[in-house]
């Protein structure tokens, strides 16, 4: 009985602090989103939309009108500026996707990325000018090698696991993110792409490389698996550090959501003038393997 009435006091005592908290959410100005990249031996490509309300619900009609059109975008590489061009690609199901990247008819200014070079986008838009750097810095971390091996403790032996090793070079700043496509599929990035080598500065390493995820669909548990037969392709690229940290904060966001335990957190973009997105830059290295 004496126990019986501590739970009743703890209960009113908890019960009589309860309050309501009521957020009232505004509904925020459009802005700019950007979504722009350039990579060793590729022209640039950037992709200009508008953000949507809190809460507004997705679908394929919104996502198809939130394209900004008739921008004028130029990249620099130092010693050329380019005007890219906005192009229309469809997506079938009588939807367009839009994005700029180098005009063929002005080829004389144009330029694919190269490593160790810095460049600057400059965005002028719906009245507004944007600016954003970025850099692929040269190609000086990736596997010494790479190989399957049967999934561990796992009784389908047509499960497979991707290992690495790797030697990251002395000095701290050696930032990367990774993809991989499996047979004729797209490149996805891991559920968690990128790495620093704040703790492992100067080592040789193994690890396991987890298959990209496509975010579009729910993460399965056999996320971490290849399959026997499989033809897989690694991309990794090295990346500056604000590179990383869009994409580092992106990524937590992104597996935060809905969790109402979750640090607060805010995706760290490098476009100036309160557009959303980044500009990134890869130094990217590939290998195919098959799945024995």
């Amino acid at each position: 009985m004496k126990h019986f009435f501590c739970l009743v006091i703890i209960v009113i005592t908890f019960t009589s602090c309860e309050k309501n908290i009521n957020f009232d959410l505004k509904n925020a100005d459009d802005v700019l989103v950007v979504d722009a990249q350039i990579e060793n031996g590729v022209a640039p490509t950037v992709v200009l939309t508008k953000s949507f309300g809190y809460f507004s619900t997705i679908s394929p009609a919104l996502l198809a009108g939130s394209f900004v059109h008739n921008a004028v975008v130029t990249i620099s590489n130092g010693t050329l500026t380019h005007t890219m061009k906005e192009y229309a690609l469809p997506l079938g199901g009588g939807y367009t996707a839009y994005y700029y990247t180098i005009d063929t008819a002005n080829l004389a200014t144009s330029f694919p990325g190269q490593f160790n070079t810095q460049y600057t986008l400059h965005i002028m838009a719906e009245g507004k000018e944007y600016d954003a750097q970025t850099t692929i810095p040269a190609l000086t971390k990736y596997p010494d090698s790479l190989w399957f091996k049967p999934a561990p403790l796992n009784p389908d032996t047509n499960k497979r696991v991707l290992m690495t090793r790797t030697t990251d070079p002395p000095g701290l700043g050696n930032y990367v993110r990774y993809f991989t496509k499996k047979n004729s599929g797209n490149f996805l990035p891991g559920e968690n792409s990128v790495f620093d080598d704040a703790i492992i500065d100067g080592t040789t390493y193994e690890i396991q490389v987890d298959p990209g995820v496509d975010r579009n669909n729910k993460i399965s548990a056999d996320s971490n698996f290849f399959k026997r037969g499989d033809t897989v392709t690694v991309k990794l690229c090295n990346i500056d550090k604000a590179t990383y940290t869009f994409w580092n904060t992106w990524e937590f966001a992104q597996q935060s959501n809905g969790n109402p335990f979750s640090q607060p957190n805010k995706v760290i973009g490098n476009i100036s003038n309160g557009a959303l997105g980044a500009f990134y830059g890869y130094a990217a290295w590939y290998k195919t393997l098959i799945a024995k």
